[in-house]
């Protein structure tokens, strides 16, 4: 890492998934720590206090791409109890296992075939994943493919992406094809405000109807 980028932009700039999940194990002891002093990340707790309108509190819940296990934490303390963990970096996995709150752990990368059975989850929680240089758009095939039909999928998203990286299609494509429908979408909020305060984040839920 260059002292012009911040380790949110090294991550971003990794050029394939192979150095994505190095970088990621490389900064995974620290990730939590960096990510609350310098950055202030409020992704996490966004996504799971508007997702707890929505999950019922037995769902069989899929942390995509659950890093060091912020979101199975803040479930955790929601009164959830059955949480699956899937991250492309072991590094990150093995910080989640320290929560004590996931019942399996998967490594996994968003953008390939899961190797999860369809509708295998009642929910899909996915945070700070679906961004630069990270999963794409496709990603959604596979996450409504795993999750029931009645079934929630909730995830943060960048506003640009949404128009500039394939979400937009994706959604509606999703939709058309009878897929999914829109549930909710939250107002735009700066989810990293103290490192990047320029950036905005949203969070979507969307329900699987088949």
């Amino acid at each position: 890492m260059t002292q012009e980028q911040n380790l949110v932009q090294w991550v971003y700039a990794s050029k394939s998934q192979q150095e994505l999940r190095n970088r990621y194990d490389q900064w995974a002891k620290t990730y939590e720590t960096d990510l609350d002093q310098d950055f202030g990340w409020i992704g996490p707790l966004r996504a799971v206090e508007m997702g707890v309108h929505y999950i019922s509190k037995d769902a069989r819940i899929l942390d995509a791409g659950a890093g060091t296990g912020l979101v199975g934490k803040l479930l955790a303390e929601a009164g959830y109890s059955n949480l699956v963990a899937m991250d492309l970096s072991e590094g990150m996995l093995v910080e989640a296992r320290k929560k004590n709150v996931y019942q399996e752990f998967h490594q996994m990368v968003m953008g390939e075939a899961l190797g999860f059975p369809s509708e295998s989850f009642d929910a899909v929680v996915s945070v700070g994943v679906l961004t630069v240089g990270h999963a794409p758009a496709s990603s959604l095939d596979e996450l409504t493919r795993v999750t029931k039909p009645g079934g929630h999928i909730i995830y943060t998203l960048r506003p640009d992406l949404h128009e500039e990286g394939g979400f937009k299609e994706k959604h509606v494509e999703l939709e058309v094809a009878g897929k999914w429908k829109l549930i909710d979408v939250s107002e735009p909020t700066r989810a990293l405000p103290k490192g990047e305060p320029g950036v905005f984040h949203q969070v979507w839920v969307f329900e699987v109807t088949s």
